[in-house]
């Protein structure tokens, strides 16, 4: 098993074009880890990262002004989704709110990873989510 392949990232612009690239090399990821290394990777874990990832570029693109770093790795039984990017601000949940439009990204992330964790960096904030990648058990 090839370290190299249960690791990845993509340097995301400022300009927001990359965030159906990021979609895709998520799911391509865990296809990979699945069909390549026989990592059990469920459907749902597929669909979780894609969302999550999706809300964590978007979010990034939205509210940092410079360059983001999408970084995403296997360990154990768990996807990481790793988000750097130039706002050191950490987001902030709202109170839900079904009549509010828009600003559910860290709600929905929450929501569907097993941890998130927000860190302050030297040079902005990483956002960290961990995804369950198989609800079946041996």
């Amino acid at each position: 098993m090839a370290a190299s392949l249960l690791e990845t990232s993509l340097a995301l612009d400022s300009d927001g074009s990359r965030i159906a690239q990021a979609r895709h090399l998520a799911t391509a990821f865990l296809v990979q880890a699945r069909d390549d290394h026989g990592i059990p990777v469920g459907t749902t874990a597929v669909e979780n990262a894609q969302l999550i990832v999706s809300e964590l570029v978007t979010n990034a693109r939205k509210y940092a002004p410079g360059p983001a770093l999408l970084h995403l790795r296997i360990g154990g039984a768990m996807l990481q989704v790793e988000l750097w990017d130039s706002n050191p601000v950490a987001p902030a949940a709202k109170a839900p709110d079904p009549k509010r439009i828009g600003q559910h990204g860290l709600e929905i992330v929450a929501a569907l990873a097993q941890t998130v964790t927000v860190e302050r960096t030297p040079l902005g904030k990483r956002i960290t989510a961990n995804i369950v990648l198989s609800t079946t058990t041996a």
